[in-house]
Protein backbone atom coordinates (compact mmCIF):
# COMPACT_ATOMS: atom_id res chain seq x y z
CA UNK A 1 0.00 0.00 0.00
CA UNK A 2 0.94 3.37 0.05
CA UNK A 3 1.34 5.65 2.74
CA UNK A 4 1.87 9.24 3.42
CA UNK A 5 2.57 10.36 6.89
CA UNK A 6 2.69 14.62 7.35
CA UNK A 7 4.19 14.94 10.56
CA UNK A 8 7.97 13.55 10.50
CA UNK A 9 8.37 13.91 13.97
CA UNK A 10 8.47 11.44 16.88
CA UNK A 11 5.04 9.60 16.00
CA UNK A 12 5.23 10.15 12.06
CA UNK A 13 8.90 9.10 11.97
CA UNK A 14 8.40 6.12 13.86
CA UNK A 15 4.99 5.12 12.31
CA UNK A 16 6.54 5.45 8.77
CA UNK A 17 9.49 3.77 9.55
CA UNK A 18 7.87 0.64 11.05
CA UNK A 19 4.78 0.57 8.22
CA UNK A 20 7.93 0.99 5.32
CA UNK A 21 9.34 -2.17 6.96
CA UNK A 22 5.74 -4.21 7.04
CA UNK A 23 6.36 -3.30 3.20
CA UNK A 24 4.17 -0.68 2.33
CA UNK A 25 5.45 2.41 0.38
CA UNK A 26 5.99 5.18 2.95
CA UNK A 27 6.52 9.02 2.35
CA UNK A 28 7.24 11.26 5.13
CA UNK A 29 6.18 14.96 4.92
CA UNK A 30 7.41 17.69 6.94
CA UNK A 31 7.59 21.32 6.31
CA UNK A 32 10.49 21.69 8.06
CA UNK A 33 12.98 21.51 5.15
CA UNK A 34 16.13 21.39 7.81
CA UNK A 35 14.27 18.39 8.91
CA UNK A 36 13.26 16.49 6.07
CA UNK A 37 17.24 17.69 5.07
CA UNK A 38 19.09 15.87 7.84
CA UNK A 39 17.09 12.77 6.77
CA UNK A 40 17.77 12.62 3.69
CA UNK A 41 21.38 12.38 4.52
CA UNK A 42 20.76 9.51 6.84
CA UNK A 43 20.35 11.49 10.21
CA UNK A 44 17.90 11.06 12.51
CA UNK A 45 17.21 13.88 14.30
CA UNK A 46 15.99 12.31 17.73
CA UNK A 47 17.29 9.76 20.05
CA UNK A 48 15.38 6.19 19.69
CA UNK A 49 16.91 3.06 19.87
CA UNK A 50 17.05 1.28 16.75
CA UNK A 51 15.15 3.54 14.61
CA UNK A 52 18.45 5.06 12.96
CA UNK A 53 19.00 1.16 11.23
CA UNK A 54 15.28 1.19 10.79
CA UNK A 55 15.09 4.21 8.88
CA UNK A 56 18.44 3.56 6.88
CA UNK A 57 17.32 -0.09 5.62
CA UNK A 58 13.89 1.55 4.30
CA UNK A 59 15.34 4.04 2.48
CA UNK A 60 18.08 1.71 0.82
CA UNK A 61 15.09 -0.54 -0.35
CA UNK A 62 13.07 2.85 -2.02
CA UNK A 63 10.43 2.20 1.25
CA UNK A 64 10.90 4.98 2.73
CA UNK A 65 11.29 8.72 1.60
CA UNK A 66 11.35 12.21 2.70
CA UNK A 67 9.97 15.41 1.03
CA UNK A 68 8.67 18.87 2.37
CA UNK A 69 6.00 18.88 -0.85
CA UNK A 70 2.64 17.85 0.11
CA UNK A 71 1.29 17.65 -3.13
CA UNK A 72 3.73 14.96 -3.89
CA UNK A 73 3.83 12.76 -0.63
CA UNK A 74 0.21 12.36 -1.00
CA UNK A 75 -0.28 11.83 -4.78
CA UNK A 76 -1.73 7.86 -4.83
CA UNK A 77 -1.74 7.41 -1.43
CA UNK A 78 -4.36 4.93 0.19
CA UNK A 79 -3.99 6.43 3.89
CA UNK A 80 -2.92 9.86 4.83
CA UNK A 81 -1.73 10.26 8.26
CA UNK A 82 -1.77 13.34 10.56
CA UNK A 83 1.20 12.98 12.66
CA UNK A 84 1.63 16.49 13.64
CA UNK A 85 1.98 18.01 17.03
CA UNK A 86 -1.09 18.83 19.66
CA UNK A 87 0.82 20.50 22.64
CA UNK A 88 -0.97 22.65 25.15
CA UNK A 89 -2.28 26.17 24.33
CA UNK A 90 -0.60 28.63 25.85
CA UNK A 91 -3.25 30.53 28.23
CA UNK A 92 -6.18 28.01 29.06
CA UNK A 93 -4.51 24.79 28.58
CA UNK A 94 -6.27 23.35 25.91
CA UNK A 95 -5.19 20.77 22.76
CA UNK A 96 -3.64 23.31 20.04
CA UNK A 97 -4.85 21.36 17.16
CA UNK A 98 -3.77 24.31 14.68
CA UNK A 99 -1.46 22.15 13.10
CA UNK A 100 -3.70 19.18 12.72
CA UNK A 101 -6.55 21.76 10.86
CA UNK A 102 -3.84 23.09 8.42
CA UNK A 103 -3.02 19.75 7.43
CA UNK A 104 -6.46 18.93 6.96
CA UNK A 105 -6.89 21.70 4.82
CA UNK A 106 -3.47 20.61 2.74
CA UNK A 107 -4.71 16.85 2.35
CA UNK A 108 -7.94 18.44 1.27
CA UNK A 109 -6.36 20.28 -2.14
CA UNK A 110 -4.16 17.55 -2.78
CA UNK A 111 -6.30 14.41 -2.80
CA UNK A 112 -7.13 12.91 -6.31
CA UNK A 113 -8.53 9.49 -5.67
CA UNK A 114 -10.04 7.69 -2.95
CA UNK A 115 -8.41 8.26 0.89
CA UNK A 116 -8.07 7.62 4.06
CA UNK A 117 -7.24 10.57 6.54
CA UNK A 118 -6.15 9.22 9.75
CA UNK A 119 -5.68 11.03 12.62
CA UNK A 120 -2.82 9.79 14.55
CA UNK A 121 -1.54 12.90 16.46
CA UNK A 122 -3.85 12.85 20.22
CA UNK A 123 -6.69 15.05 19.67
CA UNK A 124 -9.63 15.80 21.80
CA UNK A 125 -13.03 13.90 21.14
CA UNK A 126 -14.75 15.57 18.19
CA UNK A 127 -11.30 16.33 15.93
CA UNK A 128 -11.75 13.74 13.71
CA UNK A 129 -15.82 15.78 12.85
CA UNK A 130 -13.78 18.79 12.31
CA UNK A 131 -11.33 17.62 10.54
CA UNK A 132 -14.01 16.00 8.18
CA UNK A 133 -16.03 19.52 7.66
CA UNK A 134 -12.86 21.27 6.80
CA UNK A 135 -12.22 18.70 4.32
CA UNK A 136 -15.71 18.34 2.76
CA UNK A 137 -15.66 22.36 2.72
CA UNK A 138 -12.65 22.63 0.73
CA UNK A 139 -13.22 19.97 -1.93
CA UNK A 140 -17.15 18.55 -1.99
CA UNK A 141 -15.75 16.25 -5.12
CA UNK A 142 -13.14 14.64 -3.21
CA UNK A 143 -14.10 10.73 -2.05
CA UNK A 144 -12.14 10.21 1.98
CA UNK A 145 -13.52 8.77 4.93
CA UNK A 146 -11.49 10.17 8.19
CA UNK A 147 -10.56 7.68 11.00
CA UNK A 148 -8.98 7.91 14.51
CA UNK A 149 -6.12 5.56 15.02
CA UNK A 150 -4.19 7.21 18.53
CA UNK A 151 -0.78 5.74 19.08
CA UNK A 152 0.46 4.05 22.21
CA UNK A 153 4.32 5.01 21.65
CA UNK A 154 6.61 4.26 24.98
CA UNK A 155 9.68 6.61 24.23
CA UNK A 156 12.47 4.52 24.10
CA UNK A 157 10.62 1.27 23.21
CA UNK A 158 8.39 2.66 20.52
CA UNK A 159 9.38 0.32 17.82
CA UNK A 160 8.31 -2.79 19.59
CA UNK A 161 5.11 -1.28 20.68
CA UNK A 162 4.65 -0.49 17.09
CA UNK A 163 5.30 -3.90 15.70
CA UNK A 164 4.22 -5.72 19.02
CA UNK A 165 1.42 -3.70 20.42
CA UNK A 166 -1.03 -4.69 23.00
CA UNK A 167 -3.73 -3.53 20.71
CA UNK A 168 -4.67 -0.92 17.61
CA UNK A 169 -7.54 1.36 18.25
CA UNK A 170 -9.52 2.19 14.77
CA UNK A 171 -12.36 4.61 15.26
CA UNK A 172 -14.30 4.43 11.97
CA UNK A 173 -17.83 3.40 10.99
CA UNK A 174 -17.18 3.51 7.10
CA UNK A 175 -16.84 -0.29 5.78
CA UNK A 176 -14.12 0.89 3.38
CA UNK A 177 -11.94 2.65 5.56
CA UNK A 178 -12.43 -0.31 7.54
CA UNK A 179 -10.65 -2.36 4.74
CA UNK A 180 -8.28 -0.06 4.26
CA UNK A 181 -7.11 -0.20 7.66
CA UNK A 182 -7.26 -3.79 7.87
CA UNK A 183 -5.17 -4.07 5.11
CA UNK A 184 -2.51 -1.58 6.44
CA UNK A 185 -1.92 -3.62 10.13
CA UNK A 186 -2.45 -7.30 8.03
CA UNK A 187 1.21 -7.74 8.54
CA UNK A 188 0.52 -7.30 12.52
CA UNK A 189 -1.78 -10.93 12.91
CA UNK A 190 1.21 -12.90 12.66
CA UNK A 191 1.57 -11.44 16.34
CA UNK A 192 -2.26 -12.17 16.64
CA UNK A 193 -2.35 -8.19 17.76
CA UNK A 194 -5.87 -7.33 18.69
CA UNK A 195 -7.56 -4.87 15.97
CA UNK A 196 -10.27 -3.14 17.99
CA UNK A 197 -12.84 -0.77 15.38
CA UNK A 198 -15.07 1.89 17.56
CA UNK A 199 -16.99 5.07 16.76
CA UNK A 200 -13.93 7.61 15.77
CA UNK A 201 -14.71 9.69 18.81
CA UNK A 202 -14.77 6.52 21.15
CA UNK A 203 -11.09 6.06 19.80
CA UNK A 204 -10.39 10.01 20.28
CA UNK A 205 -11.36 9.20 24.19
CA UNK A 206 -9.12 6.39 24.50
CA UNK A 207 -6.21 7.61 23.76
CA UNK A 208 -6.49 10.40 26.65
CA UNK A 209 -8.50 7.89 29.00
CA UNK A 210 -5.38 5.28 28.57
CA UNK A 211 -2.94 8.42 29.31
CA UNK A 212 -5.13 9.73 32.22
CA UNK A 213 -5.29 6.23 33.80
CA UNK A 214 -1.30 5.36 33.96
CA UNK A 215 -0.63 9.25 34.89
CA UNK A 216 -2.88 8.06 37.34
CA UNK A 217 -1.36 4.83 38.87
CA UNK A 218 2.48 6.45 39.05
CA UNK A 219 1.01 9.13 41.20
CA UNK A 220 -1.20 7.01 43.23
CA UNK A 221 2.44 5.10 44.37
CA UNK A 222 3.82 8.51 44.64
CA UNK A 223 1.64 9.14 47.34
CA UNK A 224 1.99 5.77 49.08
CA UNK A 225 5.91 6.17 48.90
CA UNK A 226 5.29 9.57 50.69
CA UNK A 227 3.19 7.53 53.62
CA UNK A 228 5.73 4.69 53.73
CA UNK A 229 8.31 7.40 54.63
CA UNK A 230 6.88 8.36 57.15
CA UNK A 231 4.88 4.86 58.53
CA UNK A 232 8.25 3.14 57.93
CA UNK A 233 7.12 0.66 55.46
CA UNK A 234 9.01 0.10 51.76
CA UNK A 235 6.91 1.12 49.14
CA UNK A 236 8.89 -1.10 46.64
CA UNK A 237 7.27 -4.48 48.63
CA UNK A 238 3.86 -2.38 48.50
CA UNK A 239 3.74 -2.05 44.78
CA UNK A 240 4.81 -5.93 44.01
CA UNK A 241 2.22 -7.31 46.67
CA UNK A 242 -0.52 -5.29 44.71
CA UNK A 243 1.01 -5.58 41.01
CA UNK A 244 0.49 -9.03 41.57
CA UNK A 245 -3.12 -8.53 41.64
CA UNK A 246 -4.52 -8.87 37.88
CA UNK A 247 -7.07 -6.38 38.83
CA UNK A 248 -3.95 -3.86 39.43
CA UNK A 249 -1.07 -5.18 37.35
CA UNK A 250 2.88 -4.08 38.21
CA UNK A 251 3.62 -2.01 35.68
CA UNK A 252 3.44 2.20 36.32
CA UNK A 253 4.31 1.54 40.04
CA UNK A 254 7.77 2.39 40.73
CA UNK A 255 7.73 5.61 42.89
CA UNK A 256 9.75 8.26 41.66
CA UNK A 257 9.61 12.35 41.16
CA UNK A 258 6.85 11.98 39.44
CA UNK A 259 5.76 11.79 35.72
CA UNK A 260 6.97 14.30 32.36
CA UNK A 261 7.39 13.55 28.55
CA UNK A 262 5.32 14.97 25.52
CA UNK A 263 2.36 12.78 26.70
CA UNK A 264 1.11 12.60 29.86
CA UNK A 265 1.27 16.47 30.98
CA UNK A 266 -0.25 17.45 27.99
CA UNK A 267 -3.22 15.04 27.57
CA UNK A 268 -4.09 14.83 31.39
CA UNK A 269 -4.47 18.81 30.88
CA UNK A 270 -6.31 18.49 27.72
CA UNK A 271 -8.64 16.21 28.82
CA UNK A 272 -9.79 17.68 32.12
CA UNK A 273 -10.50 20.97 29.49
CA UNK A 274 -12.52 18.69 27.55
CA UNK A 275 -14.12 17.37 30.66
CA UNK A 276 -15.37 20.67 31.50
CA UNK A 277 -16.09 22.12 28.45
CA UNK A 278 -19.08 19.05 28.49
CA UNK A 279 -19.99 19.33 31.86
CA UNK A 280 -18.85 16.23 33.06
CA UNK A 281 -15.35 17.24 35.07
CA UNK A 282 -13.13 14.69 35.85
CA UNK A 283 -12.23 15.53 39.65
CA UNK A 284 -9.27 12.31 39.90
CA UNK A 285 -7.38 13.40 37.12
CA UNK A 286 -7.49 17.44 38.14
CA UNK A 287 -5.86 15.93 40.96
CA UNK A 288 -3.26 13.57 39.76
CA UNK A 289 -2.27 16.77 37.85
CA UNK A 290 -1.92 18.61 40.70
CA UNK A 291 -0.10 16.45 42.91
CA UNK A 292 2.32 15.72 40.49
CA UNK A 293 3.29 19.24 39.79
CA UNK A 294 3.98 19.23 43.42
CA UNK A 295 5.93 16.26 43.83
CA UNK A 296 8.46 17.80 41.39
CA UNK A 297 9.64 20.79 43.28
CA UNK A 298 8.92 18.39 46.39
CA UNK A 299 12.05 15.95 45.47
CA UNK A 300 14.36 19.28 45.56
CA UNK A 301 13.44 19.71 49.02
CA UNK A 302 14.68 16.11 49.66
CA UNK A 303 17.89 17.04 48.19
CA UNK A 304 18.06 19.94 50.51
CA UNK A 305 16.88 18.09 53.94
CA UNK A 306 19.53 15.86 52.82
CA UNK A 307 21.99 18.07 53.21
CA UNK A 308 20.48 19.23 56.84
CA UNK A 309 18.60 22.08 55.42
CA UNK A 310 20.57 24.20 53.51
CA UNK A 311 22.32 24.11 49.57
CA UNK A 312 23.18 27.66 49.25
CA UNK A 313 27.00 27.71 47.59
CA UNK A 314 26.81 23.55 47.30
CA UNK A 315 27.50 21.64 44.72
CA UNK A 316 24.99 19.17 44.04
CA UNK A 317 25.88 16.55 40.98
CA UNK A 318 22.51 15.17 38.92
CA UNK A 319 22.83 11.92 37.05
CA UNK A 320 19.94 12.30 33.95
CA UNK A 321 17.99 15.14 32.97
CA UNK A 322 15.86 13.08 30.55
CA UNK A 323 12.14 12.62 31.36
CA UNK A 324 13.19 8.82 31.25
CA UNK A 325 15.83 6.65 29.99
CA UNK A 326 16.07 5.86 26.27
CA UNK A 327 15.23 9.69 24.95
CA UNK A 328 16.73 12.62 24.64
CA UNK A 329 13.02 14.12 25.50
CA UNK A 330 13.19 17.29 28.00
CA UNK A 331 9.67 18.02 27.75
CA UNK A 332 8.22 18.20 31.40
CA UNK A 333 11.22 16.37 32.55
CA UNK A 334 10.83 16.16 36.44
CA UNK A 335 14.91 17.57 36.30
CA UNK A 336 14.28 20.67 34.94
CA UNK A 337 11.96 21.70 38.54
CA UNK A 338 14.28 19.67 40.32
CA UNK A 339 17.09 21.48 39.38
CA UNK A 340 15.35 24.94 39.27
CA UNK A 341 14.29 24.76 42.76
CA UNK A 342 18.16 23.47 44.10
CA UNK A 343 18.90 26.95 41.65
CA UNK A 344 16.39 28.97 43.49
CA UNK A 345 17.80 27.40 47.18
CA UNK A 346 21.69 28.35 45.79
CA UNK A 347 23.10 25.61 44.99
CA UNK A 348 25.61 24.95 42.16
CA UNK A 349 24.49 22.38 39.32
CA UNK A 350 26.68 19.90 37.26
CA UNK A 351 24.98 17.43 35.56
CA UNK A 352 24.92 14.54 33.21
CA UNK A 353 23.01 12.60 31.05
CA UNK A 354 23.97 9.84 28.11
CA UNK A 355 21.52 11.86 25.29
CA UNK A 356 19.93 14.62 26.92
CA UNK A 357 22.65 17.34 27.26
CA UNK A 358 21.61 18.76 23.74
CA UNK A 359 17.85 19.41 24.70
CA UNK A 360 18.84 20.18 28.49
CA UNK A 361 20.99 23.24 27.78
CA UNK A 362 17.48 24.55 25.95
CA UNK A 363 15.17 24.98 28.46
CA UNK A 364 17.96 24.80 31.72
CA UNK A 365 20.24 27.51 32.35
CA UNK A 366 23.33 27.87 34.58
CA UNK A 367 24.20 24.06 34.63
CA UNK A 368 27.23 22.72 34.22
CA UNK A 369 27.37 20.47 31.99
CA UNK A 370 29.81 17.05 32.15
CA UNK A 371 30.94 13.76 30.54
CA UNK A 372 30.76 11.34 32.80
CA UNK A 373 28.54 10.41 36.39
CA UNK A 374 32.29 10.54 37.78
CA UNK A 375 32.83 14.08 36.91
CA UNK A 376 29.33 14.97 38.33
CA UNK A 377 30.49 13.23 41.35
CA UNK A 378 33.33 15.41 41.85
CA UNK A 379 33.50 17.41 44.80
CA UNK A 380 29.96 17.35 44.56
CA UNK A 381 28.03 17.68 48.20
CA UNK A 382 25.54 15.38 47.35
CA UNK A 383 24.70 13.51 44.10
CA UNK A 384 21.12 12.90 42.64
CA UNK A 385 19.72 9.85 40.81
CA UNK A 386 16.89 11.51 38.54
CA UNK A 387 16.68 9.57 35.68
CA UNK A 388 17.34 5.73 35.71
CA UNK A 389 19.56 5.01 33.12
CA UNK A 390 20.88 1.72 33.13
CA UNK A 391 24.62 3.21 32.58
CA UNK A 392 23.83 5.04 36.63
CA UNK A 393 22.61 1.40 38.07
CA UNK A 394 25.92 -0.17 38.12
CA UNK A 395 28.29 2.54 39.02
CA UNK A 396 31.91 1.76 40.92
CA UNK A 397 30.34 3.00 43.82
CA UNK A 398 33.96 3.30 46.08
CA UNK A 399 35.09 5.72 42.88
CA UNK A 400 32.28 7.84 43.42
CA UNK A 401 32.47 7.74 47.87
CA UNK A 402 36.28 9.21 46.96
CA UNK A 403 35.57 11.59 44.80
CA UNK A 404 32.70 13.68 46.37
CA UNK A 405 32.88 16.25 48.90
CA UNK A 406 30.10 14.93 51.21
CA UNK A 407 29.20 11.35 50.20
CA UNK A 408 25.74 12.00 50.65
CA UNK A 409 23.16 10.02 47.61
CA UNK A 410 19.49 10.80 47.28
CA UNK A 411 17.97 8.56 44.53
CA UNK A 412 14.77 9.35 43.30
CA UNK A 413 14.21 6.17 41.33
CA UNK A 414 15.40 4.15 44.31
CA UNK A 415 17.77 1.60 42.25
CA UNK A 416 20.42 1.51 44.61
CA UNK A 417 19.69 -1.00 47.90
CA UNK A 418 19.45 1.16 51.12
CA UNK A 419 21.52 -1.09 53.14
CA UNK A 420 24.46 -1.56 50.52
CA UNK A 421 24.47 2.13 50.26
CA UNK A 422 25.13 2.23 54.14
CA UNK A 423 27.72 -0.12 54.11
CA UNK A 424 30.18 1.61 51.61
CA UNK A 425 29.83 4.80 53.67
CA UNK A 426 27.13 7.02 52.10
CA UNK A 427 24.66 9.01 53.40
CA UNK A 428 21.71 7.60 51.38
CA UNK A 429 18.58 8.56 50.30
CA UNK A 430 15.63 7.01 48.50
CA UNK A 431 11.36 7.19 47.42
CA UNK A 432 9.35 5.24 49.40
CA UNK A 433 11.46 3.07 51.88
CA UNK A 434 12.52 4.68 55.21
CA UNK A 435 11.25 6.96 57.84
CA UNK A 436 11.34 10.68 57.69
CA UNK A 437 13.66 12.34 60.14
CA UNK A 438 11.70 13.58 62.48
Amino acid sequence: MRVSMIGAGYVGLVSGACFADFGHTVTCVDTQAGKIATLQRGEIPIFEPGLADLVAVNVKADRLLFTTNLEDGVKGADAVFIAVGTPSRRGDGHADLSYVYQAARDIARAIRQYTVVVTKSTVPVGTGDEVERIIRELRPDAEFAVVSNPEFLREGAAITDFKRPDRIVVGTEDKRAKEVMTDLYRPLYLNQAPLLFTSRRTAELTKYAANAFLATKITFINEIADLCEKVGGNVQDVARGIGLDNRIGSKFLHAGPGYGGSCFPKDTLALIKTAQDHGAPTRIVETVVAVNDQRKRAMARKVIQALGGSVRGRTIGILGLTFKPNTDDMRDAPSIAVITALQDAGAIVRAHDPEGVEQARLVLTDVTYVESPYEAATGADALVIVTEWDAFRALDLNRIRALMGQPVVVDLRNIYRSDEMAALGFDYSSVGRELSPG
